[in-house]
């Protein structure tokens, strides 16, 4: 695999940024760098899927599977300080990032390591796990998120993930279809789909 941002080991010469962004009516002061996803900016998909996210009923640990530097797992803690908010990427550069921003933040209801999408999430039981997958990683990469994420999910816990129409969210709609009981269409702005999928 080359140094992508899924990559484990980022080689890219690094490039610290320090900027502020405003989540969920919160500012945040976030550290990024290069070989992380969106360095300089949280990108859209993610703002609309942090903005659209609601704590599902059921009580429980939520998930931010691929955190990157933080912003999701970050403001979702922020806005939830009674749950516990897990946070796991494979890129060491992300997680290392994500650790500097909650704590810059303020944010100590978090647990964040590295992990190659679940192989090292042991706790099952989440409410709500929350994706902005890596697509340029390969479809079965994003199917196998969407199929580990219904096993490690508690009955009534939710799937919320953000994908762009032209990388596939018609066909992410059909496989989410075949592994959940419910899924759907929360908002679709600029060409990006928000999908709530609830393992019944």
């Amino acid at each position: 695999m080359g140094d992508h941002y899924y990559s484990s080991k980022p080689t890219s010469e690094r490039d610290v940024r320090d900027w502020s962004f405003t989540l969920k009516g919160r500012s945040f002061r976030f550290y990024s760098d290069a070989g992380v996803f969106s360095k300089d900016e949280v990108d859209f998909g993610s703002r609309l899927l942090i903005e659209a996210f609601r704590k599902p009923a059921v009580e429980g640990p939520i998930l931010d599977m691929g955190c990157g530097y933080g912003p999701i797992g970050i403001s979702v803690a922020a806005a939830f300080p009674e749950s516990k908010v897990t946070m796991v990427d494979v890129n060491e550069r992300a997680v290392e990032l994500s650790k500097k921003n909650a704590e810059r933040n303020k944010i100590d209801n978090v647990e964040i390591y590295q992990s190659n999408l679940f192989e090292e999430v042991k706790e099952r039981g989440f409410s709500a796990i929350l994706t902005n997958p890596p697509i340029r990683a390969g479809k079965s990469v994003v199917h196998t998120i969407f199929e580990k994420a219904y096993e490690h999910l508690k009955p009534e816990g939710e799937l919320w993930i953000v994908i762009q129409k032209k990388q596939g969210a018609p066909s992410a709609m059909e496989k989410l279809q075949s592994i959940f009981q419910e899924v759907e269409l929360v908002e679709r702005k600029k060409g990006y789909h928000i999908i709530r999928s609830i393992k019944c």
